[in-house]
């Protein structure tokens, strides 16, 4: 096993969940258990291919788990793992940062900035 080295914590975070799509994916997957076209329509920016590394790698962090089920077509369902339920605090900050700079934004700056989906506002199911 190769020796690391760290100068602080936040590194191993941002090794295991940085970028620009592991977050986003991981804030989706606090609510709810989901496949992959779900992930994809809810994140319509990412490729099939990125989608596909990015849950590849989460997965081999043991930060969500993949269940397949045996069945034609196949189908196969993402969550997080235990140790991804740890980062839901951190997750739920992040959302609510985020949300709050955009309420600033627009009232200070007069920015328009259009948040297609708010954390604080339960989503309603599709029929």
């Amino acid at each position: 096993m190769t020796e690391k080295v760290y100068n602080i914590g936040v590194e191993n975070t941002m090794e295991i969940i940085g970028g620009k799509w592991k977050p986003i994916i991981l804030c989706h997957l606090r609510h709810q258990t989901m496949r992959t076209g779900e992930l994809r329509r809810a994140i319509p920016q990412i490729t099939q291919k990125m989608l596909t590394q990015q849950l590849r790698e989460l997965e081999d962090d043991d930060i969500i788990t993949r269940r397949v089920y045996e069945q034609v077509p196949p189908k196969v369902e993402y969550s997080l793992s235990p140790l991804g339920e740890t980062l839901a605090p951190i997750l739920n900050q992040l959302c609510e940062w985020g949300e709050n700079n955009i309420d600033r934004r627009r009232r200070d700056c007069g920015e328009t900035i259009h948040l297609l989906n708010r954390d604080d506002v339960p989503k309603l199911k599709a029929n």
